[in-house]
């Protein structure tokens, strides 16, 4: 097993825990990763529910801007961030319901790895965020699909064009989060709800699952191949640069609309 993620499975319920404390940080291998894992889920005939957490501070504070080589969001080129969009469609594509234990910072593509889940459980502590605009870039993981269809066209768009936190407890009044619980009970919360699934026919869950998701994997494709064109050309310019150097140093980014 990898040392980024541990799998666990007790009473039909898997839990995959990403190991990246204390942010969490997603590259492309992660992301295969989670895919791959799910892809075991879904071949074994035990398994009926998934819940996804992780360790540290943070649920996953996007990707690493400190490894241009494999982060998506900053490699200087279309091929890496391709191939993690490659990889994310596949989560989504898994057949098993997810519950997404966020204890912490979801941001960016974090929020993104967060929403490809059917539910979140998550405390007043957390902090939900689709911070690309701050960064001079272009939203993605699928949020430009995922984020309208959970909290309407409004409110996603009010998360996009501000780049603002939402804490845990407004993203449950949204209807972002499904359950809100104190911070150390969130995992248990999480895996209460997974439980309560999986006490349900596996195959009726399998159906039911691909009706209310039907389509969704393939508006989420067709959208990250829109995303990575945008993002692909924002990446070039000193906006970029300005708002990813303005977050390493925690500051309001200059911007000049170049």
């Amino acid at each position: 097993m990898s040392h980024d993620l541990q799998v666990t499975s007790s009473n039909h319920v898997a839990t995959i825990e990403i190991c990246r404390p204390p942010l969490n940080y997603f590259d492309l291998d992660l992301i295969r990763q989670i895919a791959d894992q799910l892809d075991q889920i879904d071949a074994d005939a035990n398994c009926r529910a998934v819940v996804l957490a992780a360790q540290g501070k943070a649920f996953c504070a996007g990707a690493n801007f400190n490894t241009p080589a494999t982060d998506a969001e900053s490699d200087g080129g279309r091929r890496n961030s391709g191939e993690l969009y490659v990889e994310a469609v596949r989560i989504f594509r898994n057949k098993k319901p997810i519950v997404a234990a966020v204890h912490g910072a979801a941001i960016g593509g974090g929020f993104g790895l967060a929403m490809s889940a059917d539910f979140r459980v998550t405390c007043p502590e957390a902090r939900f965020a689709a911070n690309f605009t701050r960064l001079g870039f272009h939203p993605g993981f699928g949020l430009t699909v995922t984020l309208p269809e959970a909290i309407g066209q409004t409110n996603a768009a009010l998360m996009f064009y501000t780049s603002r936190r939402v804490t845990g407890e407004e993203a449950f009044k949204m209807g972002l989060a499904s359950v809100l619980a104190a911070q150390d009970q969130v995992r248990t919360a999480a895996l209460k709800l997974a439980a309560e699934i999986a006490e349900n026919s596996p195959l009726g869950l399998i159906s039911t699952r691909a009706t209310m998701r039907a389509g969704l994997a393939d508006r989420v494709k067709a959208a990250t191949d829109h995303e990575l064109d945008q993002q692909s050309w924002l990446r070039e310019t000193a906006d970029f640069a300005e708002g990813v150097k303005a977050t390493a140093e925690r500051r309001i980014p200059n911007f000049e609309g170049c």
